[in-house]
């Protein structure tokens, strides 16, 4: 499996689906913050003792260091045996990888080869993955051909996403995979986003599972997504594409989202901190006024309010300045944005 002069138990990227499993090795700090996709945490050093490792390193000897990591790793490789790969056959063959393919995968690649399990270690390890990603996320988004889903705040742009995916079509929602809806309200409750990594390594899987025969249904995103940055390559091929742009009244756009946003009416002091933000783009006026309608409760009119003052006329600049093709835009005119309308409009999306 691996190349004349090259390491005998190495392997590569392209063999990925050649291996039962993917084993990382890193410390759970380095996994949670991206990792290969489908792989699983079984770390030979923790976060603190890798410190520890590294002190030693630093401050004493790399010798000194090194008996300490052995006999860590050592003990940790054990425990992964005994507890989470007893079990495993003969002819199991496992990937196994850590930052740069060095002494962390190495270790548990031989104890796991003596033991006679098919065990390879991924050269380059985790830091070749991310050069693959980056050098994809450069140039696949560029391959495939999108329509992009207009329209204000409200006119349930992600909705009818959602009833695109149902209805059999090949959808790209940036906001889920970013979990954040992409506004200054659109933190989700219960809900972290993830790290900018692992944000590329989750969009790279989608973009490589489309087919580029079909069309990529995606939204107008702006080029964040709450903290997270969306590819520039990806994020100019959304903007050159062609555009249909959902029309939907004032009125169906509020109640639209006071549905949508339902779990905000439940967590006022986080509403009106996220209100006092805007402060310097609209004044100190215009958010007590705004403030004063979250203190009564007066729902329908604050949402209505920030669609008017705040959220549409962004988008009319935004949508003028970034997308071309949107005067041309096919539109959807939606009087009510319910399931049903949705699923009809996608249906008619799709079979046109």
């Amino acid at each position: 499996m691996s190349s004349p002069g090259k390491n005998p138990l190495g392997a590569t990227l392209a063999q990925l689906d050649q291996f039962d499993e993917i084993i990382d090795v890193r410390t759970p700090a380095e996994f949670a913050e991206d990792h290969i996709p489908g792989a699983i945490n079984c770390p030979v050093l923790d976060d603190d003792e890798r410190i520890r490792v590294g002190t030693l390193y630093k401050q004493v000897s790399p010798f000194e260091a090194n008996k300490v990591g052995a006999a860590l790793v050592a003990r940790n490789i054990a425990r992964h045996i005994e507890t989470l790969f007893h079990a495993r056959p003969k002819n199991w063959k496992p990937l196994i990888y850590c930052w740069r393919g060095g002494k962390r995968s190495g270790a548990m690649t031989i104890i796991f080869s003596q033991i006679g399990w098919q065990a390879r270690q991924l050269e380059g390890g985790y830091k070749t993955y991310r050069h693959m990603v980056n050098a994809e996320l450069d140039s696949l988004p560029q391959r495939l051909r999108y329509l992009t889903v207009c329209g204000p705040t409200g006119s349930g742009k992600s909705a009818l996403l959602q009833a695109l995916h149902a209805a059999g079509g090949q959808v790209l929602d940036l906001e889920q995979l970013a979990r954040h809806k992409g506004s200054v309200l659109g933190q989700l409750p219960d809900a972290q986003q993830p790290s900018q990594k692992m944000f590329e390594s989750q969009l790279l899987l989608q973009l490589l599972d489309f087919d580029p025969a079909r069309l990529v249904y995606v939204e107008s995103e702006s080029s964040k997504v709450g903290s997270l940055r969306v590819p520039r390559p990806l994020i100019d091929s959304i903007r050159a594409a062609p555009c249909i742009v959902i029309d939907a009244p004032l009125a169906a756009r509020v109640d639209f989202l006071l549905r949508d946003y339902a779990y905000l009416l439940t967590q006022p002091d986080w509403l009106l901190d996220r209100l006092q933000r805007l402060t310097e783009l609209h004044g100190r006026q215009t958010i007590e006024r705004w403030c004063g309608l979250v203190e009564r409760q007066a729902w329908p009119e604050l949402v209505g309010a920030l669609l008017q003052e705040h959220y549409d006329p962004a988008y009319i600049k935004s949508m003028k300045h970034h997308f071309a093709r949107l005067e041309s835009a096919q539109v959807i005119k939606l009087p009510q944005i319910d399931t049903a309308q949705l699923a009809d409009s996608a249906r008619q999306l799709l079979a046109r």
